[in-house]
């Protein structure tokens, strides 16, 4: 496992910090969040997609559904990507940002994380 980006976005005074993985198993993965739910005790949410070959799997953890998740997930296949897990840690600011804005900001995040 090998971090290899991370970049931060503030929507509405909530703090999205994106987190992009080289991974090569689901041990990996478990020990990556594991670490993360250690180092950002106070984040509201840490929702991720991996890929590694023809296991996969994505999660909103505790978001509403398919709107955390489900965008990461897709921006890992728009960009062909493998043996990748990308995690967004959010801190809540105070402010909902309703259905649209939430998935849009955990998109952007993810994006964002890849491009660098």
């Amino acid at each position: 496992m090998n971090l290899i980006n991370y970049c931060t976005l503030e929507v509405k005074k909530s703090k999205f910090i994106a987190y992009y993985y080289e991974v090569n198993n689901k041990d990996d993965v478990t020990v990556i969040l594991e670490n993360l739910k250690k180092e950002h005790k106070k984040a509201r949410h840490i929702p991720y997609a991996y890929k590694i070959d023809n296991l996969i799997k994505k999660s909103d953890d505790k978001e509403p559904v398919n709107t955390a998740g489900t965008p990461i997930y897709n921006i890992i296949i728009q960009n062909n990507l493998n043996n990748v897990l990308i995690c967004v840690v959010r801190y809540f600011g105070g402010i909902k940002l309703g259905v649209g804005l939430l998935s849009r900001s955990y998109l952007n995040s993810a994006k964002e994380v890849i491009k660098k």
